[in-house]
């Protein structure tokens, strides 16, 4: 083919001119096309020699350089362009390899000659769309009076706010920018980020994933809100929710499970209940059971990445898990959670790349609603831990007596490697890592103080030393070696066996024992990771068996910890993404983002990022009394104990129930609890307490009974929605400050201590302030409310710092005189129609 038939005529001479300039040898150089698929410009990025030139291996990320007009070709090169000197056009073997990898970006391949008067093209190039820009007057014209949108809305009212927040992220979809908005209760956030981010999808062909904190969000979005926007929008969008692998039923593992139904005791009816929907359910989800399933049991059952045998699973065909991918693949929204989009991007960083599928198919645009908690799932997701129990569970996969017989994997990789001679030693050797995890486990816990919890720093390593690792070090000798006698009986397990179901779950367990091993050594050589923190908690509950058969009431979980998540947030989600968007209800600290964005790694980049605060249209200065004893003791004061039992008990009644009490910890609600309940009751007002049953139903148990009262921590600050009646008192016991010596917040305190930072102001501080704005946002859900906030921690209105929480929150009405006095004016306030006035 003519050379001019696919390069401009300037282009043909600067690529000629860099031939002759390199001697006649090889030229690698980028091209990017104009609207008529000519290469109209180049970018020219190795030299080599006769025979080969270095294919430089980020041309997927490689942008125009210095051009006038970047904004039309700000994205990857079109194609990739080099010489064969010898004048031989025919690709070699490396230049398919190459061109097959470019094409699966879309980037096209051609060869030229030395005069480049002839081309070959190895691979067409996809043509780029030329992008499209929202408008955003249009678009929010559909939520004004009148819009398409309002239309569809009962008793809507207009929301400056919203309309405000749809605007800034118009410019970050246009700008290719960062987001950072702070949108308060009421003011519509999913609307004004649904909006632009459907019709820039459907506009450019692109792929944006939202992202949520929790997968009530998540259905929130894909159940309601994007049909409503869809449909009002008049255009059809293909929306996909994903959630991690755990939440689908893998039915491979499930039929091996119902193999071995004599494992499972108590739980062979709902194993049986679980098998029978499996047959019914389109979408293997574990929410849409009727019932809720023990975790052991689910685990068992579920889909989990390291045992997927993907195209060689038998079940291929009907595998939830790559139905979902298959939707996923062509939808223009993925709505995911943070842990998922953490698994997708860590993998992409470290290696996987941004052109294909990984966890989730590629994306360049990314919305993270609730952003507030980034940190903490960017945490959780970065931890590695492991337990006694953790231990067991793959232990028991392998090997297990019952009832005079003998379960478990080992037996039937024994017959497939032909070396059944070798059961007894994997028994035995089963047996030693049981020993030596009980082992470990007690002398964890007994590390454990009183909080439940102990954290290695040098200070404590003679302790460490004596008591500590000689069972970790134990524990690792005996993983490594059952691993290694798994791994050699694997090696001689014939090559028309090697997809056997119980190969690829034998070198799962083979590696999940070899990940706890490197725990533990991670755990021996604490004093060289100062990045992370290393710590021991003790757990309480049903927890699995120990040797003797007995029911275990607690046990350690030994967890390594990053210190500082905000490097990794940076390079894997901001770095490479074109926009993201970042919104929540709190993300400031007295009108400021910088506890936020430094926590989150936002201040670490060098993109344009867009910052904005849209305050709730919610009538709170009419509609909210907050109030705080002024005679309410600190609580390092003997007698604040008894003052919150006293307080709490007399607000609810007063109150008459409809109230969400929040503590920051467990043993103070148990406290309040023990003392208000039986008056309480007496008076028809139900009690509920956390840990009487699950989150989810005693939540709806509390927004089911509109005089109940329910005790809570830690989870209940956020997340908790209960409009109208059900809710007309929020008691906020305590500032949220966190524990001291929590072992996680203590080393990053610390760490900002060594950088000569102040650990109170820039993290403890903050930290609290964020959460209590989260506790009084339970109260207000929509613009109808009205209700009491009650603070009863004296710090409040007696410390300098109370100063930060009271001017982070809306402006209410306040009531700061003495108990009794609170007392009358919030029964005053909530039944006489005193806040209408």
């Amino acid at each position: 083919m003519q050379a001019s038939k696919r390069f401009s005529a300037q282009c043909i001479e600067q690529l000629r001119s860099e031939i002759e300039d390199s001697r006649g040898n090889e030229v690698f150089a980028l091209g990017y096309l104009d609207d008529q698929g000519l290469v109209t410009r180049l970018d020219i990025r190795a030299r080599g020699n006769e025979g080969s030139v270095l294919a430089l291996q980020d041309w997927s990320e490689v942008d125009t350089p210095e051009l006038p007009d970047a904004e039309d070709l700000s994205h990857p090169a079109d194609v990739l362009i080099h010489n064969h000197p010898n004048g031989l056009l025919t690709p070699s073997d490396e230049d398919m390899t190459i061109a097959g990898r470019a094409a699966e970006a879309g980037t096209g391949c051609y060869i030229v000659d030395n005069r480049v008067s002839k081309v070959y093209v190895v691979a067409e190039p996809t043509r780029r769309r030329k992008r499209v820009l929202l408008d955003g007057d249009a678009i929010c014209a559909s939520l004004e009076p009148g819009g398409a949108i309002a239309r569809r809305l009962e008793s809507y009212e207009s929301r400056p706010s919203q309309l405000g927040l749809m605007r800034l992220i118009t410019r970050g979809f246009n700008e290719d920018a960062i987001i950072a908005a702070e949108a308060g209760t009421g003011v519509g956030k999913s609307f004004a980020y649904l909006l632009p981010a459907m019709d820039y999808a459907l506009a450019n062909e692109e792929r944006i994933v939202i992202s949520t904190a929790t997968i009530n969000l998540q259905q929130q979005l894909y159940e309601k809100d994007i049909p409503l926007v869809s449909g009002a929008m008049n255009k059809k969008i293909k929306a996909v929710l994903i959630k991690g692998r755990g939440n689908y039923l893998c039915r491979r593992r499930l039929d091996d499970a119902l193999r071995e139904m004599e494992l499972f005791d108590d739980e062979k009816e709902n194993l049986e209940a679980i098998a029978a929907w499996g047959e019914t359910t389109a979408s293997g989800s574990r929410s849409d059971l009727s019932f809720l399933p023990l975790d052991t049991l689910w685990s068992r059952v579920c889909s989990e990445a390291d045992l997927c045998m993907g195209l060689r699973c038998p079940e291929r065909e009907r595998c939830f898990v790559l139905a979902l991918r298959k939707e996923a693949a062509d939808a223009r929204i993925l709505v995911v959670n943070h842990h998922l989009l953490f698994a997708d991007l860590a993998a992409r960083s470290e290696g996987a790349g941004y052109d294909s599928t990984v966890v989730l198919p590629p994306y360049t645009r990314v919305i993270m609603d609730e952003a507030h908690t980034m940190e903490g799932a960017a945490t959780s997701f970065f931890s590695e831990d492991f337990s006694r129990l953790g231990v067991y569970r793959q232990l028991n996969r392998l090997y297990r007596r019952r009832r005079a017989r003998t379960l478990g994997l080992l037996l039937r990789l024994a017959v497939l490697s032909r070396q059944e001679d070798k059961l007894d030693d994997g028994a035995e050797m089963v047996q030693f890592v049981r020993d030596a995890a009980d082992a470990l486990d007690e002398a964890a816990l007994g590390l454990c103080s009183k909080e439940g919890s102990f954290r290695l720093t040098p200070a404590d390593g003679k302790i460490i030393a004596s008591a500590l690792f000689p069972p970790l070090q134990d524990l690792r000798k005996k993983l490594s070696s059952l691993a290694l006698l798994i791994r050699d009986m694997l090696e001689t397990v014939p090559e028309d066996s090697a997809d056997d179901p119980a190969v690829w779950e034998i070198k799962s367990i083979a590696r999940r024992l070899e990940s706890i091993a490197s725990v533990c050594t991670s755990f021996i050589e604490y004093r060289e990771r100062p990045t992370e923190v290393l710590w021991i908690e003790r757990h309480w509950g049903r927890g699995g068996f120990g040797r003797a058969g007995a029911e275990a009431q607690n046990w350690a979980v030994l967890t390594v910890t990053p210190i500082d998540v905000a490097p990794s947030l940076q390079e894997a989600l901001f770095a490479p993404n074109k926009t993201v968007v970042c919104v929540s209800a709190t993300l400031t600290i007295t009108d400021s983002f910088n506890y936020w964005m430094n926590r989150s790694g936002l201040n670490l980049t060098d993109k344009e990022v867009l910052t904005g605060q849209f305050p709730s249209p919610f009538p709170y200065a009419r509609a909210v009394l907050l109030g705080t004893p002024s005679d309410a003791p600190l609580p390092n004061d003997p007698s604040y104990r008894s003052f919150v039992d006293m307080a709490a008990a007399k607000l609810a009644e007063a109150a008459g129930g409809s109230a969400l009490i929040l503590f920051t910890s467990y043993e103070s609600l148990k406290s309040a609890f023990a003392a208000a309940a039986p008056r309480l009751e007496e008076l028809g007002i139900r009690c509920l307490k956390q840990g009487d049953d699950d989150r989810g139903r005693l939540l709806r148990t509390f927004l089911d009974d509109r005089s109940s009262v329910l005790f809570a921590t830690d989870s209940f600050w956020e997340g908790v929605d209960a409009p109208g009646d059900t809710l007309r008192l929020v008691i906020l016991c305590r500032l949220p400050f966190r524990t001291p010596n929590e072992p996680v917040f203590q080393a990053r305190c610390e760490a900002l201590e060594r950088k000569g930072g102040s650990s109170f102001m820039e993290l403890s501080l903050p930290e609290a302030v964020m959460k209590f704005k989260q506790g009084f946002g339970r109260l207000m859900r929509r613009s109808s409310d009205h209700g009491v906030v009650a603070v009863l921690d004296g710090r409040l209105l007696h410390k300098r710092y109370g100063e930060h929480f009271l001017r982070s929150l809306p402006e209410t009405r306040r009531s700061f005189g003495e108990f009794n006095s609170l007392l009358q004016e919030m029964e005053r306030f909530l039944f006489s129609g005193h806040y209408n006035q």
